[in-house]
C-alpha cells in the first residue's frame, strides 16, 4: 500500500484539476454540459484513480487503477485538443496544458515499471 498524498504523480494530477477548472470556467455555456463535464471528469479521474489503487493490496491490482489514470490522462489530453481546434483556448495555454498531462502520462508510465508485478 502507498500513502496516495506522497505519490507525485498524484500531486500533479491534483494540479491538473485545478488548472482544468480554470480552463473549463471560461469555455462557452453550450460546453456546459458536454466538453466541460467531460474534461471535468478525465480531470479528476486521474488522482482518484490513484488514490483508490494506492489502497489496494498488491501492485498489481494497484497497477489496474494506474491503467485507467493513464486511460484519463490520455482521453483529456484528446479533449484538451478538441477545445483548442474550437478556439475556447488559446495556443500559449495549450501548449502549456498539453505539456502538464504529457508529463503527468510520462510520470505514471514510469511509476508503473516501478512497481513488482
Amino acid at each position: 500500500m502507498h500513502n496516495f498524498k506522497k505519490l507525485k504523480i498524484w500531486q500533479e494530477g491534483i494540479n491538473l484539476v485545478s488548472d482544468n477548472y480554470r480552463l473549463t470556467r471560461t469555455f462557452p455555456g453550450i460546453e456546459k454540459f458536454g466538453l466541460v463535464v467531460q474534461m471535468n471528469r478525465c480531470a479528476v479521474s486521474i488522482p482518484s484513480n490513484i488514490s483508490e489503487g494506492s489502497s489496494k493490496s498488491t501492485d498489481k491490482h494497484f497497477n489496474k487503477y494506474l491503467e485507467d489514470s493513464l486511460g484519463s490522462a490520455f482521453e483529456w489530453e484528446t479533449q484538451l485538443i478538441v477545445a483548442y481546434n474550437e478556439n475556447y483556448l488559446s495556443e500559449e495555454i495549450f501548449k502549456e496544458l498539453e505539456q502538464k498531462i504529457i508529463h503527468i502520462q510520462k510520470m505514471i508510465s514510469r511509476f508503473q515499471s516501478g512497481l513488482n508485478i
